[in-house]
């Protein structure tokens, strides 16, 4: 498409360095990026003849094996980072919560977007499987910066009589304040010693988490492995 094409001009000749590169290739590199510099009518003829020119020099210069690889590799990383952010939003959390009371545990889930998933452990100390789980949430919170996990006591919810030890750990999963998931006993679903990526592979096996978040593209730094 043009527009991807004039885009890939203009990012090419910011990209250009100021000090090595030759006058005239700079000066070939501007007038690629203007494709709607206005000529008079007396210049047809020659506007033509300079319009294929620059074409063929075009071509060669996008084909240039050492300098355009480096270009083109910032080029694609940049474009990655802008879809990135167009598709980034709504609030970030990035870390495990801890509750305090039946109260914030409300609030928790009623009080954020409704696009938003609110996953809470219950546990307790001392109960086999919520510290693993705790470890492994913690986690998972680090990498879907858009689901805000949360732990909190069964004796702080306000209703301890609900969630006995023979529950726990217990996985709840709102969206929109409605509950969508109760996992009672969860630790049962894994194997005696258990990581983040199980936890993960388990949520995803029933839809709960988004696509994982994008690594950080730094700033174009062509010694980081290209993004496929």
């Amino acid at each position: 498409p043009k527009g991807v094409i004039n885009d890939w001009r203009k990012f090419k000749l910011e990209s250009e360095d100021r000090d090595c590169s030759s006058l005239s290739k700079k000066e070939i590199l501007r007038q690629m990026s203007s494709p709607h510099r206005c000529y008079s009518k007396d210049d047809k003829d020659t506007r033509e003849r300079f319009c294929r020119k620059m074409s063929m020099q075009e071509y060669e210069l996008i084909h240039d094996e050492q300098e355009d690889e480096s270009c083109l590799q910032k080029y694609r990383k940049r474009c990655m980072q802008d879809m990135h952010q167009r598709l980034s939003f709504g609030p970030k959390y990035g870390s495990l919560c801890e509750l305090q009371n039946g109260e914030q545990f409300l609030e928790a889930i009623e009080k954020e977007r409704k696009t938003t998933t609110v996953i809470v452990h219950i546990y307790e100390d001392g109960i086999k499987g919520c510290d693993a789980l705790n470890n492994s949430l913690t986690c998972l919170a680090a990498e879907y910066a858009t689901v805000k996990f949360c732990k909190i006591k069964a004796s702080n919810t306000g209703a301890g009589d609900r969630f006995s030890n023979e529950v726990l750990p217990t996985l709840l999963v709102y969206k929109g304040g409605e509950l969508l998931s109760n996992f009672i006993s969860v630790s049962e679903q894994f194997n005696e010693e258990f990581f983040a990526v199980d936890v993960e592979a388990f949520l995803n096996e029933y839809g709960l988490l988004p696509e994982r978040e994008l690594p950080s593209l730094g700033n174009g730094n062509t010694d980081e492995p290209d993004v496929e």
